[in-house]
């Protein structure tokens, strides 16, 4: 290893008291929060052979606070007088320890000298780039440079100029002072308007993420060329803790999440009697579908939700799932709110998307292709065949008994209702079973799997995780979730030409419903062109005409077809039951679990250790199409 540059200039020197406390925790692997006058903050979640400095002068409110605050360990001070002997003295016990130590001075320049208001194009905006003279800065300050291709920032380019330590008179008493590699950077305020110095809170926040990155790419690097450290990405020098500010978000979201069951307040309660009426008047008049009472106050969790405060997270990956969460809680709400309205519908296609053409080609490829093997999909009481609510509730207990002598974490439980369709749904840590529910015996365990191996599993993963975020779930996770369970369902041995018929025929009936389709039209459409029987063409309908026209059976198709995809590129199975989670999300859930925030599921699917699971994993991955999944 190479040793910092030169040796600390005073290694006798004496410290304040609570200076000395801080030295002491850094020589036992203890973490350091300490708080000064004006805001400043010296954090340190673990010892690491850098430190990313910002130095506010008074100023407040500046992007360049927010970067330095986003790593494991930064130190924020008004003064640069204050700043030293505190650089110093850290400095000098990381750098004994790593053998090598480096200062990442991060600030802003005064002006956006590039733009005006009325500029007609947007030119690029400036990156200073200094380092002092030794080889790991000089490495660092190259991959800092590189690092700050800012096209996910939009709008402006970066033009990087370098300039010397020297010029720079607060980078040149740092490093002067303390004799540590040092790199510093400063950019141009371009998130904030010319004239008014308004921000630009987008752009901001794109900005913060991008640097930040780039600033874990220059550590990485000094560590790469002085050896200090052994890394497999620069991810993993973020931070390994989060602070209460992030837990106590955290609570408020579950709060308001946990305010209101989604489907249950979108689920209608007399889907029979439905049925009778509709079949009553010959298949031609749109069913009435009565619901639940609403139980929750929209208005009040609105104000709850937007009154959960994100701006001391110092995480910019941590920060925008939330705010990703807060902006889908905020859709449902109005949603749920928006029930039988015409505004329902849009709603339902803001959250869950429209059916791409893509999506309808594959639906409906696959309901022509086995239209000839397909039964009606009605399910039969007096059919020897048939299993009603009580054997499903009875294997139901036998799979979630298996589940927690493996984690007694798994403390599902099970209710069945009278107020429910045919079938089951997972509502939280409940496996909701209606009385109503006939289905084919063969299919029991493949559907189990879906709920319980799938839905419930994922949930008390993500309780363990510390964050409850990862249990009700990321923004957007439901596509992959349901997609997760369908493959589940082949997984276990129980995908079926009916099974693959009805998550097709879920898609071309969304399609209908938000074209615009009466329900008798897309009724008669699933038994006529299709070939479903009356009761089976009904609840498939009343799925996607509840509410007043809900979107989301869509996503089962999709999400399967996202899941293949995945497979098929390489990608892993693993991260997805950590939590629920999207495909969009995949790469943050490694970054989280490179940095130790997550940790490997606690359980795993049973469906995996099934006989024949690796051989139909190997099939998915070297390419499968849903047609290929049909077990019988």
């Amino acid at each position: 290893m190479t040793s910092p540059r030169r040796k600390h200039q005073n290694a006798d020197a004496t410290y304040p008291g609570w200076l000395e406390e801080i030295l002491d925790c850094l020589r036992t692997d203890k973490s350091v929060r300490k708080d000064f006058d004006n805001g400043g903050r010296l954090h340190i979640d673990r010892p690491l052979p850098f430190l990313s400095v910002h130095i506010g002068k008074g100023r407040e409110d500046l992007a360049a606070r927010d970067i330095v605050a986003a790593n494991a360990s930064y130190l924020v001070v008004d003064d640069i007088k204050e700043a030293l002997p505190i650089l110093e003295a850290v400095g000098a016990v990381l750098g004994e320890r790593f053998g090598a130590f480096l200062l990442l001075d991060i600030d802003e320049l005064d002006h956006d000298t590039l733009i005006t208001d009325d500029a007609p194009y947007l030119p690029p905006f400036e990156i200073r780039i200094a380092s002092t003279d030794d080889v790991a800065a000089r490495k660092a300050a190259t991959a800092l440079a590189e690092g700050t291709d800012i096209r996910q920032v939009k709008f402006r380019t970066p033009r990087i100029n370098r300039f010397a330590i020297k010029a720079d008179s607060q980078a040149a008493l740092i490093a002067g002072q303390t004799g540590f590699p040092l790199v510093a950077v400063r950019f141009a305020p371009i998130y904030r308007q010319p004239e008014s110095r308004s921000t630009y809170p987008d752009l901001r926040e794109r900005l913060v993420a991008n640097i930040f990155d780039a600033g874990l790419k220059a550590f990485a690097a000094f560590i790469d060329a002085t050896q200090s450290l052994k890394l497999t990405t620069h991810r993993a020098l973020g931070r390994k803790a989060f602070v209460d500010a992030v837990s106590r978000a955290d609570r408020s979201i579950d709060d308001v999440a946990s305010s209101f069951d989604f489907l249950l307040a979108v689920t209608p309660i007399n889907t029979d009697a439905a049925w009778q009426a509709f079949k009553a008047d010959k298949f031609k008049q749109e069913p009435r579908f009565l619901y639940r009472p609403l139980s929750v106050q929209v208005e009040a969790e609105k104000r709850k939700l937007f009154s959960v405060a994100f701006d001391r997270f110092e995480d910019p990956a941590l920060y925008h799932l939330y705010r990703e969460k807060q902006q889908e809680l905020d859709l449902q709400l109005s949603l749920i709110s928006a029930r039988e309205t015409g505004r329902f519908v849009e709603y339902g296609r803001a959250l869950y998307g429209p059916v791409e053409p893509s999506l309808y080609r594959v639906a409906i490829d696959i309901l022509k292709k086995t239209a000839a093997l397909a039964g009606d999909g009605d399910d039969v009481e007096s059919d020897p065949q048939t299993a009603n609510c009580s054997e499903v509730e009875a294997a139901a207990h036998v799979m979630i008994a298996d589940y927690q002598r493996q984690y007694q974490g798994f403390a599902a439980e099970i209710e069945l209702r009278d107020d429910l369709p045919s079938g089951m749904l997972v509502s939280g840590e409940r496996l909701l079973i209606s009385r109503q529910t006939l289905m084919p015996r063969g299919r029991v365990h493949a559907l189990l799997s879906h709920e319980i191996g799938v839905h419930l599993l994922t949930y008390f993963n993500g309780s363990a995780q510390g964050l409850r975020l990862f249990r009700s779930g990321l923004a957007g996770y439901e596509g992959m979730q349901e997609g997760l369970a369908v493959f589940s369902e082949y997984m276990a041995g129980g995908m079926t030409v009916g099974r693959l018929r009805l998550i097709a025929a879920r898609v071309v009936a969304c399609s209908a419903m938000l074209e615009g389709r009466p329900f008798a039209e897309t009724y008669g459409m699933l038994v006529g062109e299709h070939r479903f029987g009356p009761v089976a063409a009904f609840h498939l309908a009343m799925r996607l005409y509840r509410g007043g026209g809900l979107a989301k059976d869509a996503i089962y198709l999709r999400g399967l077809l996202e899941l293949l995809s995945h497979l098929k590129s390489g990608g892993a199975l693993d991260p997805f039951w950590m939590g629920k989670i999207s495909a969009s999300h995949f790469e943050v859930m490694q970054e989280l679990s490179l940095r130790g925030l997550l940790k490997a599921p606690v359980i795993r699917p049973a469906f995996l250790t099934h006989s024949q699971a690796q051989a139909r994993l190997d099939k998915a991955r070297a390419g499968l199409n849903p047609l290929d999944m049909i077990i019988s």
